[in-house]
């Protein structure tokens, strides 16, 4: 497919964006209390007359004073406006029913398994929540009929407000020992926590200022590479605070030895970004470390060798075998072979072969070049390379053996949809396979290459809600604004008349390069149910159709990432699926450049708003702890030319006054990390103050979560009511409407 090439013409002229920004410093009046369901929602703050000039541009930010969090009044303010808008959702009608309803349909559903990990030995190590349990646990089994063993129940541990979650484990290389990491709040930092698994008896202190230590052992068990954050790391300026993360070894062999063997900081000699995350692991079997450094969101990474004992040492002696020139995104190993997944001079993606022993890109042989599908997962187990590719919206299998001049095969599978590598072992054939549809529950298989068979692994509960018969799905093709036909995804009731009258959530995201695969939610099925539509867009900056989609929607070009949002919206009114005022626009974190950007460009398109923990001020993004690391997918302000890219995504720098904006409701855990709870208060009280459509804007804000990961299920549960009631009520639909 080929992508036009972006006229940056469409952007504003300095002139013009003075001009707007110039509006955005203050409203012509002073913003009242608005009341809804008979419960007042307090004014904004007065806004200020802040200005920065950037490149010459005067940029206002009269919310800036929003971003000091711990300002008694800031806090004040916060809880009113979250305790108004629970005050608000409580007295819809349909709402209590809706939550009791989804509770019905999640108890009835199967239980959900994810990270799913195989030792040398067999022994599986997992996280299962089972229907009736409010969080994952991390058990164990011998095998895949064993019996189950719990490691950790972040349920018995959690306390009032204090929610406990599994951030990441990792097993040792026979299964014996286990190292496991527990975030507080959904705040992604916690303590990392080293057991014997046969007895649970501690083998080390609990290490703290972790945040997800991507545990790897080495063969023997003695010790083990991870990451953690720089001490003081609290202390330090918000955009100074996650840079310099440290790759550590710590031994077991009683030696008390824990030492920082690679960073930015350690190693200047490999002219590291401050925001790079370094991955060290030793190659099984070998006396070979391999370092794979990723630069942030980047998906190209660095990949580097040493002897092993030198970098267990701390006197490493890195030989580079790849550079983000390569565009290497993911590698693998088995057999004698080195596996990596590239885009260079392949978009789609290729996979290249190199031998095990001194792995080098000059002695890389095209084990399968690029094709019309998109490469996504590559993972190497004993008998051969497995690998996802991924054909429209849907994935396919393939098998590649260990020889050279060997080609792929298909493998068969029962679904059409989306098939995910889940557990493989370089010492182990076969591999553990997710398989799940737009209309089916993902269920976990095996596949067994000697008898070409694929094995369903009870690895949790099945439920009465796994495959709803009363659902259909469509994959269509919506022409965006320059001739771009992007994909898009619907799910249904079957035989749901197309009048133009039916609820409508237009989900997307659009950043990273990353995909909305096929997966059914219970959760979601409690809205389609209702005669609700679910229609997600496969928006450009994404990775739907390769590393050329995910550029048409990057920097420059990431107006793309709405406009296709538009397209897609547009698309559903002429097709009858909805109306306007029936349509909701729905998106989270880097969706809410997604959510924002439509609504400020298109506000007669939609009825109703939900920007999730959303990016919203886009100008300021970098400055806060989890900025930086963002540069490369959205750029920096300190460039003349990305800081106007910035600007052009910016939902918080669009809004004008005297605007009839839609309803809308920003959705944000007071501990993220990832995305600043200002950057949701900033854009509402923008919103708030300029509005002329008299709809509420309201923030719904959980002070027990952050970005999502560790959420439990009645936090999940609630949050989705939520969302789903307030829409019905903005929708006029009967039942969710509440008194005066």
């Amino acid at each position: 497919m080929n992508f036009p090439k972006f006229d940056k013409s469409a952007f504003l002229s300095a002139t013009t964006t003075v001009a707007l920004l110039a509006a955005c410093a203050s409203a012509p009046h002073a913003p009242r209390p608005a009341t809804f369901a008979g419960i007042t929602v307090p004014a904004p703050l007065p806004a200020t007359a802040m200005h920065e000039t950037q490149h010459g541009v005067s940029v206002a930010d009269p919310y800036r004073f929003l971003e000091d969090v711990k300002e008694p009044v800031v806090q004040q303010w916060m809880r009113a406006q979250a305790d108004a808008t629970t005050a608000i959702l409580g007295k819809i009608p349909g709402r209590a029913a809706l939550l009791e309803r989804m509770k019905t349909i999640e108890s009835g559903a199967g239980g959900q398994v994810s990270s799913i990990q195989q030792t040398d030995g067999g022994r599986f190590f997992f996280m299962r929540r089972d229907p009736g349990e409010n969080q994952f646990k991390l058990v164990w089994r011998d095998g895949a009929e064993g019996a189950d063993t719990l490691v950790f129940d972040p349920e018995t541990a959690s306390t009032p407000g204090q929610p406990r979650a599994i951030m990441d484990f990792s097993p040792s290389l026979d299964g014996k020992l286990l190292a496991y990491a527990v975030q507080v709040g959904g705040s992604e930092i916690g303590n990392l926590h080293v057991i014997d698994v046969a007895t649970g008896r501690a083998l080390a202190t609990p290490i703290d200022r972790i945040r997800y230590s991507g545990v790897s052992w080495l063969d023997d068990g003695t010790g083990f590479f991870y990451s953690r954050l720089v001490d003081g790391y609290d202390k330090l300026p918000a955009d100074k605070r996650f840079q310099d993360r440290t790759r550590h070894f710590r031994a077991l062999d009683g030696s008390a030895t824990d030492r920082a063997v690679l960073s930015p900081s350690r190693n200047p000699e490999l002219k590291l970004p401050d925001y790079a995350w370094p991955h060290v692991f030793a190659l099984p079997d070998r006396p070979v470390a391999i370092a794979v450094i990723g630069m942030g969101v980047d998906r190209n990474l660095t990949v580097l060798s040493s002897p092993l004992h030198a970098v267990i040492d701390g006197k490493a002696q890195w030989q580079t075998i790849a550079t983000g020139a390569d565009e290497v995104s993911s590698l693998t190993f088995a057999a004698d072979f080195v596996y990596m997944r590239s885009a260079k001079g392949a978009p789609r993606y290729r996979i290249l072969r190199m031998p095990i022993t001194g792995p080098a890109l000059a002695t890389a042989e095209v084990a399968v070049p690029e094709s019309e599908g998109t490469i996504a997962q590559i993972a190497a187990a004993a008998d051969a390379l497995y690998f996802t590719r991924r054909e429209g919206v849907n994935t396919s299998l393939y098998r590649l053996a260990h020889r050279a001049g060997a080609t792929p095969e298909r493998v068969e599978l029962p679904l059409q949809g989306e098939v995910e590598i889940r557990a493989f072992n370089h010492k182990r054939k076969g591999v553990v396979l997710g398989l799940a549809s737009w209309t089916r529950a993902v269920k976990v298989h095996h596949y067994d290459p000697d008898r070409r068979a694929l094995t369903k692994l009870a690895l949790a509960r099945d439920g009465a809600f796994d495959a709803p018969t009363d659902l259909e799905s469509r994959e269509v093709m919506v022409r965006s604004h320059d001739g771009v036909m992007v994909p898009m995804s619907i799910v249904f009731k079957k035989g749901l008349k197309l009048d133009g009258s039916n609820p409508t959530i237009l989900y997307g995201y659009g950043a990273y390069g990353s995909t909305d695969d096929p997966f059914f939610n219970p959760r979601v099925y409690a809205w389609l149910e209702r005669g609700g539509i679910w229609a997600t867009a496969h928006v450009r900056g994404g990775g739907v159709f390769g590393k050329a989609w995910h550029d048409a929607g990057r920097k420059a070009t990431k107006p793309n990432t709405w406009k296709d949002a538009i397209a897609a919206g547009e698309w559903l009114v002429s097709q009858g699926y909805t109306r306007s005022e029936r349509m909701a626009i729905y998106g989270g974190s880097a969706g809410g450049i997604f959510v924002g950007r439509a609504i400020t460009e298109r506000p007669d398109l939609f009825g109703v708003a939900v920007p999730a923990v959303g990016v919203m001020d886009a100008m300021r993004f970098e400055s806060s702890a989890n900025g930086a690391a963002n540069v490369p997918e959205f750029g920096t302000i300190s460039k003349p030319d990305e800081f106007k890219s910035l600007l052009a995504m910016s939902s918080y720098h669009h809004v004008r006054d005297g605007v009839k904006y839609p309803a809308v409701m920003a959705t944000h855990g007071v501990n993220d990390i990832r995305v600043d709870v200002w950057q949701s208060s900033k854009f509402a009280s923008r919103l708030a103050a300029a509005t002329a459509s008299g709809k509420p804007m309201l923030m719904r804000l959980e002070y027990d979560s952050g970005h999502g990961q560790g959420s439990t299920r009645l936090q999940s549960q609630e949050r989705s009511t939520d969302v789903y009631s307030f829409m019905l009520w903005q929708f006029g639909v009967a039942g969710f409407q509440p008194g005066r």
